[in-house]
């Protein structure tokens, strides 16, 4: 029995240096040096927010003011797949927030989308489906699922994303402006200043929506029986990964400081008690609220988080499993090692600023938007 146990003890030991020699000398899964390269021949976009894989190894490409484009390499100028600038209000800064295709999209040619409507004051948000026939959306088709309004004319990130399990999911922000004026941030009866999840598989006219029967506060009198957490600033962006189901969001903080979460049901996130990890609010408690992965300062240029996804490609595989996410004002993009005890993330790129949003291509591989400059960037492998 020793001597078995001996020979294992040595066998491991040998397979420990070897590994270890491997990645001394510069193993697969070291990480290269990346940076970001432009996409689509380098065309640019008007204030784009929102890029994805789309059929047939193409693109989506959604620009603010209501456009939506399919484009790939080799016809970068692509198709006008949906035009609802006569519908959305970029007046203030805002348009189309985000779009979404269906996880169904292949067979019922679903697109969802959320935008601001014109032109209406106070503001108004609107959840709505469309169905794209061809390659083209058609207008007449949409089905209005929720309208929320916006009192402070601020504060409005939101983001669509379709879970593992079918549901939609829609992070909204407060709607108000600097430090929660309304106190949306605390109150479970307004969607605002939340992640909301619906079940929209079967929406129609007759039952826009359904309230699935797991959601955390469905039971709840004093809450809306959307909610799934709450306690959210202004959310931009989210994430689910689809192998581990959680769902990352990156909440764009007040003056100080930014920060990561990792929300479950139920969560309370702490905004307008907390701005990041510490009290904003006299009355502050942080018991029973669910803290940060991870917060950063306001230094070094960095101004805004925007939320990333975790990397599921085969092009890095010191990247497979790891959060990435960026800042809007410095355009550096983190890594994060989602089961450290500690979170430690490291800037593994730089964009630049503008850095408005990540997205896949149909392989997995990682894609960023440079809001001012228009244009779509691969993440690369480049010389040190």
């Amino acid at each position: 029995m020793r001597r078995r146990f001996g020979a294992a003890r040595s066998l491991w030991l040998v397979i420990a240096t070897l590994a270890a020699l491997a990645l001394a000398c510069g193993g697969d899964d070291e990480l290269p040096p990346l940076g970001f390269e432009a996409a689509l021949g380098g065309r640019t976009f008007e204030l784009p927010i929102e890029v994805g894989a789309y059929e047939g190894d193409r693109l989506f490409v959604a620009e603010r003011p209501g456009r939506v484009w399919i484009v790939s390499e080799s016809d970068p100028q692509g198709t006008l797949l949906m035009d609802i600038t006569t519908r959305s209000d970029i007046r203030l800064g805002e348009g189309l927030l985000t779009l979404a295709l269906d996880p169904e999209f292949a067979s019922n040619g679903y697109l969802w989308a959320f935008y601001f409507v014109l032109p209406e004051r106070p503001p108004l948000t609107r959840l709505s489906r469309f169905t794209v026939e061809g390659d083209s959306v058609d207008l007449d088709s949409e089905l209005v699922l929720l309208e929320l309004d916006q009192p402070g004319f601020n504060q409005n990130g939101a983001d669509i994303v379709f879970g593992p399990d079918g549901m939609l999911y829609l992070s909204l922000g407060d709607g108000s402006a600097s430090t929660d004026p309304f106190l949306n941030g605390q109150n479970k009866m307004t969607l605002l200043g939340s992640i909301i999840r619906i079940d929209v598989r079967e929406s129609s006219e007759a039952e826009l929506y359904r309230i699935p029967s797991d959601n955390p506060f469905v039971d709840d009198l004093e809450a809306r029986p959307e909610l799934f957490a709450y306690g959210v600033r202004n959310p931009f962006r989210m994430s689910i990964d689809p192998k581990s189901g959680e769902l990352w969001l990156g909440d764009v903080q007040v003056s100080a400081e930014e920060e990561i979460d990792r929300v479950q049901a139920g969560d309370n996130l702490g905004w307008s008690l907390m701005e990041g990890a510490h009290c904003l609010r006299r009355d502050c408690d942080p018991a029973g609220l669910t803290p940060p992965i991870w917060t950063y300062l306001h230094d070094q240029g960095r101004c805004a988080v925007v939320g990333g996804l975790v990397y599921r490609g085969d092009q890095f595989k010191a990247l497979r499993g790891r959060y990435l996410f960026g800042d809007f004002c410095s355009g550096e993009v983190w890594s994060l090692d989602r089961d450290a005890e500690v979170a430690a993330p490291e800037v593994i790129a730089q964009l630049g600023a503008g850095l408005v949003s990540f997205g896949t291509d149909a392989a997995g591989e990682v894609l960023v938007l440079d809001h001012e400059g228009g244009g779509v960037f691969r993440l690369v492998e480049v010389d040190e």
